[in-house]
């Protein structure tokens, strides 16, 4: 966005002669794919404790998940996410 954003400002002081809106560079990535959305979903506030996390931290990514809103995920809760389905806590 910060290039396209780059584009129209130099477009508006005649730097450049086209801006193209159509094409982006890049794609992001979402975290919050279907499969990490089910297991935020279906972890317990209870296991979520034991993973050293707050209810109010979970409260928040599952009312996103549920209802189909974008999240994100920090590094160390991704990566005890990611622990919690390794150890089968999920299924």
């Amino acid at each position: 966005m910060l290039l396209k954003t780059r584009e129209l400002a130099q477009h508006l002081v005649g730097k450049r002669k086209t801006v193209d809106f159509m094409f982006p560079v890049y794609e992001i990535e979402r975290q919050d794919n279907m499969e990490i959305r089910q297991l935020i979903l279906d972890i317990s506030y209870v296991e979520w404790k034991k993973l050293g996390f707050s209810k109010g931290t979970l409260h928040y990514i599952k009312q996103n998940a549920k209802y189909g809103k974008p999240f994100g995920l920090n590094a160390h809760v991704r990566e005890r996410l990611d622990e919690w389905d390794k150890l089968g806590c999920a299924h």
